[in-house]
């Protein structure tokens, strides 16, 4: 099989009459809108941290375009697959509501083979927030590849604080010279990737603050603002294994949002992000601008005088400065033998209940303090370990290792032997071992799942397809008493969570969304060696009422390749430069008509 190659270009533009026509009509019709994205995935040449390597870019850019719409909009992402091997993308943190097909992971969907193109479609129904996509399969995130993506609030519906003067997207991550490749090789060899070279801001190096840490001429970021103006900062952690501490220099920051909620606001001078995890800070430009400022991401629980070069800082840089940064760059935490600092600045993050969301109503109103559980299931990780010749990661003592047809597929055609309902609820004694066991999640239950972290470092948990409420976190082992440590009452809902080494951390999420659903290490590492599991919630009575129907374009492999047929490129609806309010010709044609009449 081989698919026409197309590349990303504009698409055949309407007439500006009918354009405008159509931008002022169409909120009064019942349909939501659509918003269309072309986006070429390629490698280009970036020397982020003063070395030329290969990264992965969206139309040429590194970080991809920022996806910004509004709550309950259709969005339409054509992406062609112009890397040498199979791509896939996934929507952190967008719930694919009722549509676990556009999820973008190996457990819903075939990859995108090199040279094909695929359309993503589907809405982001009754969510607002910061949220970001990326590569999802082959450790390609390591290499680019992500981009941001904001889901605005309707505007009958309040927002808990002022318009601010910008919004701010900024991508922080730990980042290696070497090619993805090559470290998604050594962890094939069973070798740990060691510390990586630095810390990216926006895809850029840092600026040089120290002569000896930072060599010349790399790139780095530079934001601008206006003395006396609110800035919405909208941060996310991309990156491989590395938690970062993020701060800007003489500035509070009001956490305000993180993954959908809104939170009870708060100021911070610092705080951790955790791998795969998004914040929303207003940030006030109230110096007096005798210099620019340093914006910081450095690593945490490490040793800092090994690790010093592993930070990544910006620029923010008021209008009227007089002059460049210069000096020490602020200080982090100064924790390195009070573990639960990090944890006590995690559990001060609490939801906003007075505060509209996606819908009217507060987010409050769902009191999930009060509903009974009736699943519990204590996941439990472990160091790396070595299951029949290979390093594996695990989760129960269980290694997933994704069939070669995806599970949702499976279940469509009734296919047997794909997978097994038996994860076990609790860590299975006995050796580990290699398996594709899914939790069997009951359709509109109510699960506790504890993430038991035993290895050395941090772990981020991921749950696709749901908001969860993060309830309880602390050191040492969990029991059946330490639910009496449990807020009951304003939990932050969200959909990454961190759990220390040697700790653990619960959550609590209302499983009403039909499909089958990752939950993963976001440790890019460990994901990548297994630590992952998959969790299927099927609607007994009725599917096709709670389940959109399996995609026209639906991509076939593994048992079911038999059924891909030759393709040929979808219609260009859009560029990837904005995002074009259109619906049918037929519809811009009726338009046009009223016009003349």
């Amino acid at each position: 099989m081989k698919m026409e190659r197309r590349r990303s270009s504009p698409a055949v533009a309407l007439p500006l009459l009918a354009v405008w026509a159509l931008v002022m009509v169409v909120p009064c019709f019942a349909a939501d809108p659509y918003a269309y994205f072309d986006w070429d995935v390629s490698f280009i040449t970036a020397a982020p941290l003063g070395v030329k390597q290969q990264v992965i870019g969206i139309n040429g850019q590194f970080p991809g375009p920022v996806v910004n719409v509004t709550t309950n909009w259709n969005v339409v992402v054509n992406v062609l697959n112009d890397l040498d091997e199979p791509l896939l993308i996934t929507w952190n943190g967008i719930q694919q509501r009722k549509n676990s097909w556009q999820d973008g992971v190996l457990g819903t969907n075939c990859p995108i083979p090199s040279g094909w193109n695929w359309t993503y479609q589907f809405q982001v129904k009754d969510q607002i927030g910061s949220f970001f996509y990326f590569p999802s399969i082959g450790f390609q995130r390591a290499a680019g590849g992500y981009g941001g993506f904001i889901i605005n609030n309707r505007d009958v519906i309040a927002v808990p604080f002022d318009k601010p003067h910008g919004d701010i997207t900024l991508f922080i991550g730990d980042w290696y010279n070497k090619d993805y490749k090559d470290l998604r090789k050594a962890l094939d060899d069973g070798k740990d990737l060691g510390m990586p070279d630095g810390v990216l801001m926006n895809g850029k190096g840092p600026y040089r603050y120290n002569k000896t840490l930072v060599p010349d001429g790399i790139d780095y970021e530079t934001i601008h603002v206006h003395p006396g103006k609110t800035y919405r900062f909208r941060v996310h952690n991309v990156g491989i294994s590395t938690s970062l501490n993020f701060r800007i220099q003489n500035h509070n920051m009001l956490l305000v949002e993180t993954e959908g909620s809104y939170t009870v606001q708060q100021n911070y001078t610092n705080l951790d992000i955790h791998v795969g995890q998004s914040y929303s800070f207003l940030v006030t430009m109230d110096q007096n601008a005798s210099s620019d400022y340093y914006i910081v991401a450095s690593a945490r629980f490490v040793n800092e005088s090994r690790w010093s070069r592993v930070t990544g800082v910006a620029i923010l840089h008021y209008s009227n400065s007089k002059g460049k940064a210069s000096g020490p760059l602020p200080d982090p935490p100064n924790d390195f033998y009070d573990k639960t600092f990090s944890m006590n600045q995690a559990r001060s993050i609490r939801w906003n209940l007075s505060a509209g969301a996606a819908r009217p109503n507060p987010q409050g109103s769902f009191r999930y303090g009060s509903i009974n559980v009736s699943q519990v299931y204590v996941l439990k990780n472990k160091p790396p370990v070595v299951i029949n010749g290979k390093r594996r990661a695990t989760l129960n003592g269980i290694s997933y290792s994704p069939p070669e047809t995806p599970l949702r597929l499976a279940d469509e055609y009734k296919l047997k032997g794909v997978y097994t309902l038996d994860f076990p609820n609790r860590p299975l004694k006995g050796a580990p071992k290699i398996g594709r066991s899914l939790i069997n999640g009951t359709y509109r239950g109510f699960m506790e799942i504890i993430f038991q972290n035993n290895d050395t470092k941090v772990q981020t948990y991921h749950m696709d397809g749901y908001a969860f409420f993060v309830v309880g976190m602390d050191y040492g082992e969990w029991t059946e008493e330490s639910r009496g440590t449990y807020n009951k009452g304003d939990g932050v809902a969200r959909c990454s969570t961190q759990v220390f080494p040697g700790a653990w951390t619960a959550i609590l999420v209302s499983l009403d969304n039909i499909g089958i659903w990752n939950v993963r290490a976001q440790n890019l590492d460990s994901w990548y060696l297994g630590q992952e599991v998959y969790l299927r919630v099927v609607n007994p009575e009725n599917t096709n009422k709670t389940e959109l129907p399996i995609p026209d374009n639906a991509l076939y492999c593994g048992r079911l390749q038999k059924y891909q047929n030759e393709q040929t490129p979808h219609h260009k609806q859009a560029s990837s430069a904005s995002a074009t309010y259109r619906t049918s010709e037929l519809l811009v044609l009726m338009l046009l008509l009223v016009g003349i009449a």
